[in-house]
C-alpha cells in the first residue's frame, strides 16, 4: 500500500461526509473501500469507547470514493484497488492499495469485474496473485480422470517426467525432517513453521511462499507449492508465454487430492513427485527456486540448527548434540520423550504437542505397554462367544494364557491323557490384536509370524 502524496485533511470531503454520517460518541473511524469500475465494496467501522459498530455508507460517500478512484486516474500509478481511511479526532490518513498482498476475501470481487475494469483502466503489469485469480481458469487443476487422461496421452506421446536428481532429500528422511522442524516449532509454542496433519505436511513461509507434503501408500509422495511472484506464472499471466506443464510426464495418482491449495488458484509454481525411490518433475523450476516455499529440510545440520535456534539465541554445544541427536532419532523412527525433553525443558515447552506431530509422522517409538494376563483372557473369552465358536469340550473356564515376546497364547489345555488335534489356539499381542490359530500349527512357528507382523505394525509409517 502507499501513503496519499498530499494527505487527507479534516476538511476533505469525504472525511467530512465520514465524520458527519458517524454515530455520536465515535472517536475513531477505519474504513476499507473496494472498486471497479463495476462496483463498490464498503467497509466501515466506528469505535465508542470499547465497542465497535459496522455502518453502512450512503451513496453521498460511495459517490465520493468513486471520484476519489477517477482522480487517481491521473497519476503516475494509475487507479488504487483499495482504499483504507482512518480518522481519529483531526488525524486523517488513507493508504492506496495497488495488491501488493492479496486483499481480503470479503473484499474480493468476480473476476470478470476486475477483467472489466483492467479494459477501461489498462495497467502495464498486474500483481501475479491478482492475475492469476483472474485469468487462471483452473488450468492448473488436474482431477482423478483428468490426471489419467494426461499420463495416457503423455505415454503416448511420449513425455517422460525429469529425474531430479540430488535436488530435495530423499522422502523418507525429507518427511522426517519435516516432522521435527514441526515438533520443534509446535514445543516452542510458535504460530510460524510447517506442521504434520495426518499422512500430509504443509508449510506457510514468511516470504509468503508455501507448500505440501502429501504421502501416499506405496512409498509414494507429491511435494507441491508456490513460490511468491514466481516468474513463470509472471510471463504467462502478464505476458504471452503458456503456463508451465508441471504436471508433464505424471503418472495418474498426480492429482487435485494430492496437490496444494493453490493449484486451484493458478499459483501453483512447482510440482514434484516421488516414486520408486527418485524425485521426479514435469516444468517445474529446480529446488533451489522452490526454497523459500520449503521449510529447512535440506541438511541434518539445517534442520539441528533451527531445532537448537528455537530453544535458545545461542545455543551451546550440548545443546546442538542433542538438537543433531533428535534428527537422528527421528530419520530412524524412534523418537522417545525422552529425547524430545533432552532438547526442550518439559516445564517450558509443549512436549505433549510436539510428540504429537511426530506421532503423527509415525516417528515415535512407542511400544505398548505388556497386556495383563487377566485382559487377555477375558478379550479372547469375548471374541469366542460374541462370534458363536463352537465349544463342545472346550469349557472357556478353563482358558489359560502363556505369555510369548509381544503377548500371549492362549487356550483351554487338552485334559490329562487325551490327544487333541486342531484345538483353537488363539494369540493375542500387546496392542490388542488378536489372532486365531491351531494346534495344527506347531506354536512355535506360528508365532514366528505373529511376531513379525506386530514388529510390521509398529514401525516407522514412512520408509
Amino acid at each position: 500500500m502507499t501513503a496519499e502524496p498530499n494527505g487527507m485533511t479534516a476538511e476533505h470531503p469525504l472525511a467530512r461526509a465520514l465524520t458527519a454520517f458517524g454515530p455520536a460518541g465515535w472517536h475513531r473511524m477505519d474504513a476499507a473501500f473496494a472498486v471497479t469500475v463495476r462496483g463498490e465494496i464498503a467497509h466501515i467501522v466506528y469505535s465508542i469507547g470499547e465497542q465497535q459498530v459496522l455502518a453502512h455508507p450512503p451513496e453521498q460517500v460511495l459517490a465520493l470514493v468513486r471520484q476519489s478512484r477517477a482522480a487517481a486516474t491521473e497519476t503516475a500509478r494509475g487507479p488504487w484497488w483499495r482504499m483504507l481511511v482512518t480518522i481519529a479526532g483531526s488525524t486523517v490518513t488513507v493508504d492506496y492499495d495497488y495488491g501488493a498482498d492479496p486483499f481480503p476475501p470479503e473484499q474480493m470481487f468476480d473476476p470478470e469485474d476486475y477483467r472489466a475494469d483492467l479494459v477501461t483502466y489498462p495497467r502495464e503489469h498486474v500483481p501475479v496473485w491478482l492475475a492469476a485469480y483472474i485469468l487462471h481458469a483452473d488450468r492448473q487443476q488436474r482431477t482423478p480422470q483428468q490426471a489419467a487422461e494426461q499420463a495416457r496421452s503423455d505415454r503416448a506421446e511420449q513425455v517422460w517426467a525429469v529425474l531430479a536428481e540430488s535436488e530435495f532429500p530423499p522422502f523418507p528422511v525429507m518427511w522426517a525432517r519435516w516432522a521435527t522442524l514441526s515438533a520443534a516449532f509446535v514445543a516452542a509454542k510458535s504460530q510460524w513453521g510447517p506442521r504434520l496433519l495426518p499422512w500430509t505436511g504443509v508449510f506457510e513461509g514468511s516470504a509468503r511462499g508455501g507448500s505440501t507434503l502429501h504421502v501416499l501408500p506405496g512409498g509414494r509422495a507429491v511435494l507441491s507449492g508456490g513460490v511468491w511472484n514466481a516468474p513463470t506464472l509472471d510471463s504467462a499471466y502478464n505476458g504471452d508465454a503458456a503456463l508451465p506443464r508441471l504436471y508433464a510426464g505424471a503418472p495418474d495418482w498426480v492429482a487435485n487430492p494430492v496437490l496444494n491449495p493453490r493449484a486451484s488458484t493458478g499459483m501453483l509454481s512447482f510440482c514434484y513427485w516421488w516414486e520408486g525411490g527418485r524425485w521426479y518433475r514435469g516444468e517445474s523450476p529446480s529446488a533451489e527456486q522452490c526454497a523459500t516455499a520449503v521449510p529447512g529440510v535440506w541438511t541434518a545440520e539445517i534442520v539441528a540448527g533451527i531445532v537448537a535456534g528455537l530453544v535458545g539465541d545461542s545455543p551451546n554445544d550440548g545443546l546442538s548434540d542433542r538438537a543433531a541427536t533428535l534428527v537422528s532419532a527421528a530419520e530412524a523412527g524412534v523418537v522417545t520423550r525422552e529425547t524430545l525433553t533432552a532438547v526442550f525443558d518439559d516445564d517450558q515447552f509443549d512436549i505433549d504437542g510436539a510428540l504429537y506431530q511426530l506421532g503423527l509422522a509415525g516417528l515415535v517409538s512407542t511400544l505398548p505397554e505388556e497386556l495383563p494376563e487377566e485382559v487377555a483372557i477375558g478379550r479372547v473369552r469375548d471374541y469366542i462367544v460374541t462370534r458363536g465358536l463352537d465349544t463342545t469340550g472346550y469349557p472357556l473356564s478353563e482358558l489359560t494364557a502363556h505369555r510369548i515376546n509381544v503377548g500371549w497364547m492362549v487356550y483351554v489345555p487338552v485334559p490329562d491323557g487325551e490327544i487333541s488335534i486342531g484345538r483353537a489356539l488363539f494369540y493375542i499381542a500387546d496392542d490388542g490384536v488378536l489372532e486365531q490359530s491351531s494346534s495344527s500349527i506347531a506354536p512355535g512357528e506360528y508365532i514366528v509370524g505373529f511376531e513379525q507382523r506386530f514388529s510390521d505394525r509398529h514401525r516407522p509409517l514412512v520408509r
